[in-house]
């Protein structure tokens, strides 16, 4: 018998955090790498909100708080639902976790049951299939169409059963950067609600960073029938550039919230009382700042989407949020590296990209969707430019 658990042999490191270590590594070494691996804005915490922790220390803080967040920061959250999102919560109906990664797994940890099934659409956010595994559950890929990166009515209703509890949602997309319309997330939330015992679980981490105008809908206020069987869920991660911080929240209903607060206690206990403070100061200070990085961001994906497309072999659509794109290099497959590997997979691709020129990205396998790739954008324009012309040159050189 073994002494590490059964359990971990189901599931995978963090492809991305790999990506970003490997990188870390070959700078260490002395290697010239862009890494573009990792998932965080590179703008500072706006200073108001680095003011707020501040303050918060000075004043003593610093103490053990209520498990799943401080009043205050619940009355915010709540304030937040209410004005961009018209839902309704009462502060027994939001929860507070160290980052959004574990308000999502500490649902699943009070929710499933051996042999319960979770549906999650391709291309996913590497965490979710191996968190509902982690959890005893079992995910159920559905393919998204590969030209939109979003899964149809019909695909959705094709993969529930009698045993499926969770719809993982997530819209702006982590990896493809797509996002759906009211249009198209009202088509999704009609099949739901001919499956009453089918919960929906929303990560709405990227709702801030959309452009061309996008209007950003979450389910359960586009069809409120389903706001009582919703897990709507935030943080103060990527909007305001509180990667560090670990801050994540939800407003669902309050048996589930309760559920998830015994886990929680349990096991980390109270997020950081200064992050929550921080947080407050975030979610109820001045929002101005995130238009202005807004335009920054959608300049570096327009400049991005532009170079990969003069690259040979590659093909990236326009995504319509988050800080990512998804480009597929289904066209470079067969061919030869300068170091004579021939590109076999999008693994391969990655690697070899890796090895030759120095560009860190994350192979799209790992998202549960390929030949692709994804590039997180969110880091300064003279990289970026840098990075894809190096990926010209390395994609000019397969043969």
């Amino acid at each position: 018998m073994g002494f590490i658990a059964d359990a971990l042999a189901r599931v995978k490191p963090s492809a991305t955090i790999a990506v970003t270590n490997k990188a870390r590594e070959l700078k260490a070494a002395g290697r010239d790498v862009i890494g573009l691996g990792a998932g965080e804005p590179d703008f500072d915490t706006p200073e108001n909100v680095k003011a707020a922790a501040i303050a918060a220390i000075n004043e003593g803080k610093t103490k053990y708080t209520a498990v799943d967040g401080i009043p205050e920061l619940k009355a915010a959250i709540c304030a937040k639902f209410k004005r961009e999102n018209g839902l309704d919560y009462e502060p027994s109906q939001v929860s507070v976790g160290t980052g959004g990664k574990q308000v999502l797994y500490n649902a699943l940890i009070a929710t499933i049951n051996p042999g319960d099934e979770v549906i999650v659409p391709t291309p996913y956010w590497v965490s979710y299939p191996d968190m509902v595994l982690l959890a005893g559950g079992e995910p159920v890929i559905v393919e998204a169409d590969k030209s939109t990166f979003k899964i149809t009515p019909e695909a959705l209703e094709a993969a529930i059963t009698p045993k499926t509890k969770w719809l993982i949602f997530n819209s702006p997309s982590n990896p493809s950067g797509a996002a759906y319309s009211r249009d198209e997330l009202k088509v999704l939330t009609d099949v739901l609600m001919r499956h009453p015992h089918v919960w929906i679980m929303s990560d709405d981490m990227y709702e801030h960073l959309v452009y061309d105008g996008f209007e950003f809908t979450t389910p359960a206020q586009v069809e409120p029938k389903l706001h009582d069987r919703t897990l709507t869920v935030n943080g103060v991660s990527k909007a305001y550039a509180m990667t560090g911080w670990r801050i994540g929240y939800a407003g669902g209903p309050a048996e589930l919230i309760k559920a998830m607060a015994k886990v929680q206690s349990q096991s980390t206990s109270n997020p950081s009382s200064i992050a929550q403070w921080a947080a407050v100061e975030a979610l109820n200070g001045p929002q101005d700042f995130i238009p202005a990085n807004n335009e920054v961001f959608k300049s570096r994906r327009d400049l991005v989407v532009s170079m990969l497309n003069q690259a040979k072999g590659l093909s990236c659509p326009v995504p319509e949020g988050a800080f990512y794109v998804f480009p597929s290099c289904a066209g470079t497959l067969g061919m030869t590296a300068p170091s004579g590997k021939v590109i076999e997979t999008d693994e391969d691709f990655v690697t070899e990209l890796l090895e030759t020129e120095g560009v860190a990205v994350v192979q799209g396998s790992a998202f549960g969707l390929g030949p692709n790739f994804r590039i997180s954008y969110a880091t300064s324009t003279e990289a970026l430019e840098e990075a894809c012309t190096r990926i010209q040159r390395f994609c000019g050189n397969l043969r």
